[in-house]
């Protein structure tokens, strides 16, 4: 067992685990499924609103909702109330016992409707109310509880080594550090540095995330960071093959890329995996995926437009094996 990580099953004591960041609209059950066979040692659920448990959202509880080989994994809660989210986390450890084996709190959300709300990457300017919310809720649950948060919310006020002390002194087993600020979203480079600034300074376990999109990349960050574990985000989108890339590399070996037509493969099994769970007219949510899978492969542009007015599954699978076929006669 992993001592840095005793809640994910499987690793060796020494093993780096190679974890999928929770995406909104992205990570859903069937996708998270797929990276956990595709080698991903963890998973999240997508980010769980805490005022939506709260009262009541039915939409909001199937988030809840974990497949079967991804058990035990996290739940990402976010809010800004403590009451309601340390409420909300003694209910989901109680009600979902042995499906999760970690609650992560998210403090690091850029999107404006999370941050208008005072929620997210917002807290990280508010550090008195973040640590009410991680001690109330490392208070309420048996289970360990981590922190994603980023590099700061903008370059003026780049603080994460003072939230993550923070984070420590008020209950966290963990922290996730996005080496950007929220004023910066997803452009720039992530600052690397930050998360190995993060990591000189406490003593839990640290997760590097931004910018994993190659085996190489998860270990360069390892070398010049010395964080506990990789997170991979946006590298995942239309690729869980990332995560045997990145197990491999991390143990020294040659990682070997799909082919095009393993790519178009796996689109094609995802959008059933997507309609076994959500049903025939899934199709529209798989466009994206659908999109990120074929990106780069020749002649995407034209059937990214195709992909866009596929309706239902059969229409969206029809032309995947359709475009594969072309590709073979080329």
């Amino acid at each position: 067992m992993n001592d840095k990580f005793p809640f994910i099953k499987g690793i060796g004591k020494d093993d780096v685990p190679v974890i999928l960041a929770p995406m909104a609209g992205v990570t859903d059950l069937p996708f998270r499924s797929i990276c956990r066979d595709m080698g991903c040692d963890f998973t999240f659920t997508e980010m769980v609103s805490a005022k939506g448990l709260f009262y009541g959202g039915s939409g909001t509880k199937k988030l809840l909702c974990t497949a079967e080989n991804e058990r035990p994994c996290g739940i990402q809660l976010f809010g800004s109330d403590p009451h309601i989210m340390s409420d909300m986390a003694k209910q989901i450890t109680d009600e979902y016992k042995g499906e999760i084996s970690l609650i992560d709190i998210n403090m690091g959300c850029p999107a404006p409707k999370i941050v208008n709300n005072g929620e997210g990457s917002a807290l990280m300017k508010d550090i008195p109310l973040a640590s009410k919310i991680i001690e109330a809720v490392s208070k309420a649950t048996p289970l360990p509880v981590s922190v994603k948060f980023r590099k700061g919310f903008n370059e003026k006020t780049v603080n994460a080594v003072e939230f993550a002390r923070m984070a420590e002194e008020s209950g966290a087993s963990m922290v996730t550090v996005h080496g950007r600020t929220r004023e910066q979203m997803y452009a720039g480079t992530a600052d690397w540095d930050i998360i190995a600034d993060v990591k000189a300074n406490v003593k839990i376990p640290v997760v590097g995330n931004g910018d994993i999109f190659s085996g190489s990349d998860a270990v360069k960050m390892l070398e010049q960071t010395g964080c506990d574990g990789i997170m991979a985000a946006r590298g995942a989108q239309g690729n869980p093959f990332i995560f045997a890339e990145i197990r491999a590399c991390l143990s020294g070996k040659e990682a070997k890329k799909p082919t095009d037509g393993e790519r178009i493969d796996m689109a094609i099994y995802h959008a059933r995996k997507l309609c076994e769970y959500k049903g025939e007219r899934s199709a529209v949510e798989m466009r994206k995926h659908a999109a990120w899978y074929i990106h780069g492969i020749h002649g995407a542009a034209r059937i990214r437009t195709e992909i866009n007015r596929c309706e239902t599954y059969a229409e969206m699978t029809s032309l995947l094996k359709l475009y594969k076929e072309s590709l073979t006669t080329q």
